[in-house]
């Protein structure tokens, strides 16, 4: 199977997942990226069964609202009982990093908010210690240079994302050549440094449920 197809099943294994519990006045949040994308595609059939969602990214709002399904601000929903998204890794203890997309931020307002976090990804993403995907940092525009000294003190080899603006109006910084033996501590610490609005480590608040592709189906794994 290639990798769209992975994708794909993954997709349909969370409609399949949520399915049973849509009610007229839910509303779902929804994340941002290719799986994401393919899930929102399939929720499409299921618009009259669910109130509307909550979007992660104003990318995700578009599409969204394109298959013709309502987008609600998070302020006037409160919580959510399920989030959708992928991740760029994922590890046993499903702790991931997120942000590839540079929507890090309201990906983890959105987790935060919800009952449930499923996580939908093919298996390339499943890794035994994040750090070979860049970890995303999202930065206020005038800290920059001072967050990127912190985090070579840390241990990271930092890389300006150029041309890049959040949603939020800031600027992503990557973190290379980083490994994270502790998600949950790193996490606290580089959001500790001043000039920072998040990262893209969610191991604080992970996900309850990973479905991920493989060649052989769709795994349903809870954490470690």
């Amino acid at each position: 199977m290639t990798q769209d197809e992975l994708k794909a099943a993954v997709a349909a294994a969370a409609i399949d997942e949520i399915r049973p519990h849509l009610h007229r006045d839910t509303v779902l949040g929804i994340g941002t990226g290719s799986t994401a994308n393919l899930f929102i595609d399939q929720l499409a059939r299921l618009r009259d069964d669910f109130a509307g969602a909550v979007a992660s990214s104003e990318a995700s709002a578009e599409r969204l609202k394109g298959h013709g399904i309502e987008v609600f601000e998070l302020n006037s929903t409160g919580s959510v009982p399920f989030y959708i998204d992928g991740a760029d890794e994922v590890n046993a203890h499903l702790h991931m990093i997120k942000g590839g997309g540079a929507a890090l931020t309201r990906e983890k307002i959105v987790a935060a908010c919800a009952e449930r976090f499923i996580c939908i990804a093919d298996a390339s993403k499943r890794v035994a210690t994040l750090g070979a995907f860049p970890l995303p940092v999202e930065v206020i525009p005038m800290a920059r240079s001072y967050v990127a000294r912190e985090l070579v003190k840390l241990g990271a080899d930092p890389v300006y994302r150029e041309g890049v603006v959040t949603d939020n109006g800031n600027q992503i910084i990557d973190c290379y050549d980083f490994m994270i033996e502790d998600p949950v501590a790193m996490e606290a610490r580089l959001n500790a440094i001043v000039g920072v609005v998040t990262n893209g480590l969610f191991a604080a608040r992970g996900a309850d449920v990973l479905l991920l592709g493989t060649e052989t189906g769709v795994e349903r794994l809870p954490p470690a």
